[in-house]
């Protein structure tokens, strides 16, 4: 544009990119930013006291296994941040791994905290905070489902599988916010409005993807045929599977017929044995953490 703002026009121009600005801040029921839903602390006011009649251990595995599904899949997903095809995908992307870090952070919390492991060393406890529970842990010692290990080959890959993990999470952590223990509710409502919108969006991809050209279409469909093995553990209920074959069926897939991934030993990722992936992500997840144990941040 050649001509010179008036005054009027770079006044305004200015009071818009404030305002822009300011927005960030405000509290609506529709924030699509880092962390999904708002920025109000969902356990403000929650006892963190484990319920009487609530199993500290039971609640502790719900919880880890639940955090290490989110820790691993936000790890995935950020490695794609700088390689999706637009740079509103990458937002996108970027956001959904902070929402799901979130998950993560919280879930880690309350697993510490309902077995014992934040008292602080040398009074019954090791002393463990989220930060150690990421960082510090073996292989072994993680709960995530086997689906969120696969490094995605492509675009479509992504957001198949995230689609499928969106709609098995979201039925999860629905039915989670009745829960007895106040803080695992909590936690599981803040998470339902963020995974309905990382839901929508992989939904809307899948489609436009299956149902675009021949080369669009035979991508989606090999991505859904190499991932829909690693559903096997998921325990999908008929109400994720019925939104499962719409999408499907509006993206004109065919569900694959092929058997899942075995259990190893009669053991999965919930047991603690993973994918040959998990290892490489370790690696490079904990690798400053471990190289700098002591340092904080």
């Amino acid at each position: 544009m050649s001509e010179a703002w008036s005054a009027a026009e770079r006044e305004s121009r200015v009071f818009d990119e404030y305002a822009a600005y300011e927005s960030l801040s405000l509290e609506t029921e529709d924030h699509r930013w880092a962390f999904g839903t708002g920025f109000a602390d969902p356990l403000a006011g929650v006892d963190t006291t484990v319920p009487h009649g609530v199993d500290p251990a039971a609640l502790a595995a719900t919880c880890l296994g639940l955090a290490d599904d989110a820790l691993i899949y936000s790890h995935r997903l950020q490695q794609w941040v700088t390689r999706a095809p637009e740079l509103e995908e990458e937002t996108a992307l970027a956001n959904i791994a902070l929402d799901l870090l979130g998950q993560a952070r919280m879930l880690l919390t309350r697993a510490g905290q309902a077995a014992g492991w934040f008292v602080p060393t040398g009074s019954g406890g090791d002393g463990r905070d989220e930060d150690r529970l990421a960082f510090f842990r073996d292989e072994r010692e993680f709960r995530n489902v086997r689906l969120v290990e696969r490094a995605d080959a492509d675009f479509a890959e992504l957001t198949t599988r995230l689609l499928i993990f969106s709609a098995w999470r979201l039925a999860l952590l629905q039915a989670l916010t009745a829960d007895k223990d106040p803080v695992l509710a909590a936690i599981s409502a803040k998470a339902v409005k963020e995974l309905a919108y990382h839901r929508e969006y992989a939904a809307g991809w899948v489609i436009r993807l299956g149902d675009g050209t021949d080369l669009s279409h035979a991508k989606t469909q090999a991505a859904l045929d190499t991932v829909w093995p690693l559903t096997g553990e998921l325990d999908l209920s008929e109400e994720t599977d019925a939104f499962l074959d719409a999408v499907f069926a509006r993206a004109c897939l065919t569900r694959p017929c092929s058997p899942p991934l075995g259990p190893v030993a009669g053991k999965t990722g919930r047991d603690g044995t993973h994918t040959e992936a998990m290892g490489y992500i370790l690696a490079e997840l904990q690798s400053v953490a471990r190289a700098h144990p002591d340092a904080t941040w």
